[in-house]
């Protein structure tokens, strides 16, 4: 069984405006390119094809996801506001989430995107899936887009999917350096969905994602954030997937694990203090893959959300991708010869050049 794969390139003609990063432009902010742009999903891609791993994935064409699908999280009103800003000039969704003419329909792809994968994978066309979805979701809460997102992309898929496939109990495990509120926010009160996110403490939105937050009601236990200290790295996020997440999945025993994957917890983002590099993602992967194969059949779906560093991004994704497909290609990550010096390694060339003083 092969890895599926969602692309569209409808999803690169997704408008952000002329954003100057994430401020708008005026008289004393020039004009420039936002920062949640086609960039990154573009070079992503074609480092897949040009490393040869692209052809040896299952295309899974991305549906439309309707205003039925998106009512099962989103207000009426908000899909309606989205819907008629979109058939004219665009505009802002709620905070930070501009978009131009035509997004209304990208993002029902987008999502559309995400729901494929998962059908894929639990009819058994494919073992496992990443879906290369643009616009990014898991910030969009029920009546607002938020952080760019315009619709929950993985909340409405499980929502969908859950009807669909008879599903008892689904995990989301939130790798985005930014904490997942728009997921946690669809299923707060849900017991039969975990929600996990690991991310920078109090980065965006900078109110929420604390540890107390552990669902509500029939939810609660049901909703674990990880937040993390600036600077954490590879070893502090396997620590925690060690600890806390591969433990918390194990009990929970999903029938589908779902990973809203953002590559912002990578050093060289712009949008994060993080210092994950594309080893990190293969070995975070690699966990869950192990996690999935004993507990759901491995059974996993990643939706693409974050990531904003254009030399950086396609090489933590195609990490991801070698896991994920059990192939190995010849391309090797030009960033990570800068962490040959990391913490770590000098702490250990300290030890030995100081053997001595420290007996």
């Amino acid at each position: 069984m092969a890895t599926g794969w969602v692309f569209h390139e409808l999803y690169l003609w997704h408008d952000t405006g002329t954003y100057a990063s994430v401020f708008q432009p005026g008289l004393t902010i020039e004009p420039g390119e936002h920062a949640e742009n086609p960039a990154t999903k573009r070079r992503f891609r074609n480092l897949l094809e040009v490393s040869g791993l692209l052809d040896q994935l299952t295309p899974i064409k991305p549906v439309m996801a309707t205003d039925a699908d998106l009512n099962r999280f989103h207000t009426r009103d908000y899909i309606e506001k989205i819907k008629s800003l979109s058939a004219a000039n665009g505009g802002d969704a709620g905070q930070l989430t501009p978009f131009g003419r035509g997004s209304y329909e990208i993002a029902c792809r987008s999502t559309g995107g995400t729901m494929a994968a998962i059908d894929a994978v639990m009819t058994g066309q494919v073992k496992n899936a990443y879906a290369l979805v643009r616009p990014p979701g898991h910030h969009a809460e029920r009546d607002r887009g938020l952080g760019f997102c315009l619709f929950g992309n993985v909340a409405v898929a499980i929502l969908q999917a859950r009807e669909k496939h008879k599903l008892a109990r689904v995990a989301t495990v939130d790798w985005d350096v930014h904490h997942g509120n728009g997921t946690q926010q669809a299923f707060y009160e849900d017991p039969h969905v975990l929600t996990i996110s690991i991310h920078q403490d109090r980065l965006f939105p900078t109110r929420g994602g604390g540890i107390d937050e552990i669902g509500s009601g029939a939810g609660e236990g049901r909703n674990i954030n990880i937040p993390m200290p600036a600077g954490s790295g590879v070893g502090a996020y396997l620590a925690a997937f060690e600890r806390v997440i591969v433990p918390a999945l194990r009990k929970f025993k999903p029938d589908l694990i779902v990973v809203p994957s953002g590559f912002d917890a990578g050093g060289t983002d712009p949008l994060g203090r993080m210092m994950v590099h594309s080893g990190g993602y293969r070995q975070m992967t690699r966990l869950l893959m192990e996690v999935a194969a004993d507990i759901c059949g491995g059974r996993l779906v990643m939706s693409h959300e974050g990531g904003y560093s254009a030399t950086n991004v396609p090489y933590c994704g195609l990490a991801v991708m070698e896991q994920l497909s059990g192939s190995a290609t010849e391309v090797k990550d030009p960033w990570r010869r800068s962490w040959k010096n990391g913490a770590g390694r000098i702490c250990s060339r300290i030890r030995k050049r100081q053997s001595i003083a420290l007996l």
